[in-house]
Formats: structure tokens, sequence, C-alpha cells
């Protein structure tokens, strides 16, 4: 007998109004900065809390991180990120980690952040958050699985299963017309 097929749910992932809504709500530089990176760079919490000062490359807005299995990698960062990235550590001089905090005090943060605001905010939503805004800028998988440090395309797949036919068809060009 063979097992039942159970459906596979489609985990959180936010829209781009609600990142900026939990910006908004943070309550200081460090926690703005932290949302806007998870976001743009699509950082596990182990990669995120690991930053020092000299893994970050202002110029080409790369981070060098430690992945799973401490394989080294690179995430990008976007223009808002290093603004608060910027601000932050103007106000803080990291020894150690950018950020002076632990994962449990990043999770602790974030798991407010979520009660203040009714909006799923932990790290692995931001992870998928990076994947399906991403995707639905038009972003092709291969790329999206380049970015984020994943190993395969089904992980991809996993993390944008949100991504509706509808988000996917304002980039459709007919191939005869």
């Amino acid at each position: 007998m063979q097992a039942p097929k159970l459906s596979k749910p489609i985990l959180p992932a936010l829209e781009r109004d609600q990142v900026l809504f939990l910006i908004e709500q943070a309550h200081s530089l460090r926690n703005k900065a932290i949302i806007s990176l998870f976001t743009e760079s699509g950082l596990r919490l182990s990669e995120l809390v690991d930053i020092n000062i000299e893994d970050i490359d202002w110029s080409s807005h790369i981070i060098k991180v430690a992945g799973k299995g401490g394989k080294e990698g690179y995430a990008p960062f976007g223009e808002q990120a290093d603004k608060y990235l910027r601000e932050w550590l103007a106000q803080y001089q990291p020894i150690g980690n950018i950020w002076g905090l632990n994962q449990w005090g990043i999770a602790t943060m974030l798991r407010r952040l979520e009660e203040s605001t009714g909006i799923p905010c932990n790290p692995h939503t931001f992870r998928r958050t990076f994947a399906c805004l991403l995707r639905k800028a038009g972003v092709d998988t291969m790329i999206i699985k380049d970015l984020g440090r994943w190993d395969s395309l089904e992980m991809v797949q996993r993390y944008t299963r949100s991504v509706t036919f509808n988000d996917s068809l304002k980039f459709y060009r007919a191939p005869l017309s």
C-alpha cells in the first residue's frame, strides 16, 4: 500500500509593502538593517548573525558568508540595506559580529515584531520573501538559486510556491507575436 500523497503547504512569503511596514515598525536602526538585509539578501539566520565588518564589500554590495556546512558564499544586498547598515555601523562599533546579538536575540526581536504587527516575521519567512520577490520581478529560478546559495532548483521551487500563475503571466511574451 502506498502512503497517501500529502498536499504541500504554501509557507508564508511577504509582499514588498509588508516588509516596508515591518521596517517602519522596527524600533531601532539595527532592527531595520536586519530586516532589510534578510529581505534583500536571502541570508539564513546563521549567515546573518556571523557577519563581521570585514565581510562587507560596500562597493559591490556583497557580503561574504559562511553558509550551510561551512561553505563560503556571497550574498548580495541593495540600497535599502546599505543605508540602514551604514547608519547602524556609524552608531555601533562592533567587536565580532556587527549586530551585538546572537541567533536567539535576532529571533526574539523578530518574534516581538510579529506579535506587535501580526505579520509573519521569522528568518525563513524573509528567505522565502527574498526568493518570491525576485521571482515576481521576473528573475529566472536558476539565478535565484545562485543568489540565495541554494543547492538545487527544487529548493527554489519550494520557496517560491506562493508565486501564482498571474504573477508569472506579467512576463509572458507570445513567441509568435
